[in-house]
């Protein structure tokens, strides 16, 4: 049997990229010659391996035949006499349709090397189409080489279209699309995987709730960019620059779908767009079984985000209602979340990118001010339950008075 490296690793090599794992594929061989030698099978649908000291992934080649929807329709052939090519013909991307011997030598069948030469995201032929999760994963890979000038091929693009126009993103079930999503927002370039997906037509079917803020107009005063989706895709930019989680990025995503469902005739003004946006956030979360973490600071930061802007004019009081009502005091780390994804939307506007926010280390002072006041400090007082609570309350108020901004 003839063991290669194949997809990813091959491909990150090639362009200099950080290798995070190698796949590879084995021509000619049987699963009981791979058992014998202490290879461990994971694969159900078709023979996949372990390798008994490395943990590598070793797969038999193979051939795929559609028989029905989604991305789990396919009858898998992994005969021996299967070639190399034929199991590369099968993959996505020329650009991870190659292989390497055991030599160093490339085998690259469909013109792999020359697309990353010019940067294009080209499918290797028209099986492409018998995948809908290749369209996540195509425009997910825009986003990750973004930064590199890569971009997605016309005849491509046109071909994802196909996909949907299909119907077929129907069939991919929630937790899978969820998995390209997140792996989207942990890229350099998330927006780029927003902006390729609308290009396609997806972003309408996936998620309907963001495509409604393209053409939905602002205030050119606060938001010189005025299109509403513009100024999500230069947050979401910024969000990047800020952290690496991402629940961070996902609120940010989410943060103004309130505002795609305010009627044309009142903007560019959006009143009472944050619980509008709530109900939608929440929507989605559900829709795409989205990880609690995601999906409370998500609704958290939808809902006071306008209430962190203006915290430098707020009172005491409300800004210990704030820091209640994101439940600041018991979780400390999610209201870091929540700062960072309220200073991503402020910088994530035009001429505004570089402008320092204030308001986070304001609300950071804040939280430890009011972490410090607790019930020991009332402990002699005979004070309890509702009595007692109301003065922890007044005693923050106090101490918050004294941080206000002069």
């Amino acid at each position: 049997m003839d063991i290669y490296l194949v997809g990813g690793a091959v491909r990150d090599t090639l362009l200099n990229y950080p290798v995070l794992e190698r796949d590879w594929v084995v021509v000619g061989a049987q699963p009981d010659e791979l058992l014998r030698q202490g290879y461990l099978q994971v694969g159900k649908d078709f023979p996949v391996f372990l390798h008994p000291q490395t943990k590598d992934e070793y797969a038999l080649a193979r051939t795929e035949r559609k028989q029905g929807h989604g991305y789990t329709g396919f009858a898998v052939d992994c005969d021996p006499s299967i070639t190399l090519e034929e199991d590369l013909l099968r993959r996505d991307l020329t650009i991870n349709a190659m292989a390497q011997n055991t030599d160093g030598s490339i085998i690259d069948p469909y013109g792999g090397q020359k697309d990353l030469e010019h940067r294009i995201l080209r499918h290797v032929s028209d099986a492409y189409a018998e995948d809908p999760l290749r369209v996540l994963r195509t425009a997910r890979f825009a986003a990750r080489y973004a930064h590199l000038q890569f971009t997605v091929a016309p005849e491509t693009i046109s071909l994802m279209a196909d996909i949907v126009k299909q119907g077929e993103l129907a069939h991919l079930p929630a937790e899978r699309v969820w998995v390209e999503l997140e792996k989207a927002l942990g890229e350099r370039n998330p927006e780029v995987f927003i902006k390729v997906l609308r290009d396609c037509g997806a972003l309408e079917k996936l998620l309907p709730e963001v495509e409604a803020l393209f053409g939905v107009l602002q205030s050119a005063e606060h938001h010189p960019e005025i299109d509403t989706s513009l100024h999500i895709l230069m947050a979401m930019q910024q969000a990047v620059a800020l952290s690496a989680d991402t629940d961070v990025r996902f609120a940010v995503l989410l943060l103004h779908l309130g505002k795609g469902t305010i009627p044309q005739s009142e903007w560019p003004r959006h009143i009472a767009h944050e619980g509008r946006g709530d109900k939608l956030v929440k929507q989605i979360c559900s829709r795409l079984r989205a990880p609690r973490r995601h999906t409370e600071l998500a609704r958290t930061t939808c809902q006071y985000h306008t209430h962190c802007h203006r915290a430098l004019e707020l009172p005491s009081k409300a800004v210990l209602t704030l820091l209640s009502a994101t439940d600041a005091l018991r979780r400390p780390d999610r209201f870091e979340a929540f700062l960072l994804t309220c200073e991503a939307d402020a910088r994530g506007r035009l001429g505004f990118e570089d402008r320092v926010y204030p308001q986070a280390n304001y609300l950071r002072q804040a939280l430890a001010a009011a972490q410090k006041v607790s019930a020991k400090q009332f402990k002699d007082s005979g004070l309890t339950g509702k009595a007692l609570g109301g003065a922890i309350s007044a005693e923050r108020i106090r101490v918050l008075e004294q941080l206000r901004p002069a």
